[in-house]
């Protein structure tokens, strides 16, 4: 019985793909799309190929054997709500082929992003690691027999118990940060986490780059934007819903839809100026998916930089710690040197 309980257990947890293996995925279907393959002629190469675990090409085959379209595929796949919104939106607005390789490509930027984010702050936390691991000895053998009143000493004392006391207070404020988006309106949050000074700038240009690529996409497609917002209050994603339903109901007010754009904090101002001026070119389609190609760029430009910033911020840490050591050992040192002279 425990053998079969641990057995479900795995196989539950191994229902989701790891991010490597969902850019992999995603890139062999676009390129099966490019082509021609229909979703039963993908999922038989995928079989027959040996590509892709066979206990997901196992979820797929059932998927589309009940009716499932390939949104409602990549869902019971776990893929992240964003992915599954642009890929069902691509029913609508029939640019398939292009949805694939934008998403391909952007889960890409985020896996290349974690990889180096890893290689940037491995080593580094390795040396903070080492940094407790040696403060904890000063602090046992030899700090006891020096003089800590100056600040460096009381410092290098008291840090053990400053990175247990941070990292309790981290994890405890990641679990409530959880907690409270997951009962807070996501419109609501999303107004106030622009608000930030560093979050906020990538929140906007984030959002900024994925609505206006969507709203592009399906007004070239021939929708009016109250079917277009008619559609986004069906789909998945939380955000979306709201969003859908707070313009519907200002456009049926009377507001204008870019003037309703402007309000919400979580959009660059550059966005509603786009779409006023694609209004009156009747060119809106265009402009928004040029835009959201441009905003795109800036967005992982910016993200490479956090991250380039990232390691020589630890590097000065662990520098400042090291040179805490050597004052906490040399100041006592140096001042029963002037008493005794």
């Amino acid at each position: 019985m425990l053998d079969q309980d641990l057995f479900v257990l795995v196989r539950r947890r191994s229902k989701k793909l790891s991010v490597k293996q969902q850019v992999k995925l995603l890139k062999l279907i676009h390129n099966l799309l490019v082509s021609g393959f229909h979703l039963s002629e993908m999922i038989h190469f995928l079989d027959h190929s040996k590509l892709v675990d066979q206990r997901f090409v196992n979820t797929m085959r059932t998927s589309l054997a009940n009716g499932e379209t390939i949104s409602q595929i990549l869902a019971r796949l776990q893929f992240s709500k964003s992915v599954i919104t642009q890929v069902a939106l691509a029913d609508y607005h029939g640019d398939t082929q292009q949805t694939f390789a934008l998403v391909t490509q952007n889960l890409a930027s985020r896996l290349r992003v974690r990889q180096k984010m890893i290689a940037v702050s491995t080593y580094p936390i390795i040396l903070v690691a080492a940094l407790v691991i040696m403060v904890i000895g000063l602090k046992t053998y030899l700090l006891p027999q020096v003089e800590t009143t100056n600040l460096a000493g009381w410092l290098l004392y008291s840090l053990p118990v400053l990175v247990v006391a941070g990292s309790i207070s981290l994890t405890l404020s990641i679990l409530f940060l959880k907690r409270y988006m997951k009962r807070t309106s996501p419109l609501k949050l999303f107004q106030n986490l622009a608000r930030l000074p560093v979050i906020g700038m990538f929140v906007k240009c984030y959002l900024t780059s994925f609505y206006a690529r969507e709203w592009g996409n399906l007004i070239k497609q021939g929708l009016e934007m109250r079917q277009i917002l008619v559609l986004m209050q069906v789909q998945d994603d939380r955000l979306f819903r709201e969003i859908g339903q707070d313009l519907l109901a200002a456009m049926q007010l009377g507001r204008a839809f870019h003037e309703q754009i402007a309000s919400y904090r979580f959009f660059t101002a550059e966005l509603s100026l786009m779409i006023e001026y694609g209004e009156m070119k009747s060119t809106l389609g265009d402009e928004l998916l040029l835009y959201s190609d441009a905003s795109w760029q800036v967005f992982f430009d910016r993200v490479d930089t956090a991250t380039n910033l990232v390691q020589p911020l630890i590097f000065l840490f662990v520098g400042l710690m090291i040179v805490l050591i050597y004052a906490a050992m040399l100041l006592p040192i140096y001042a029963q040197m002037e008493l005794g002279m």
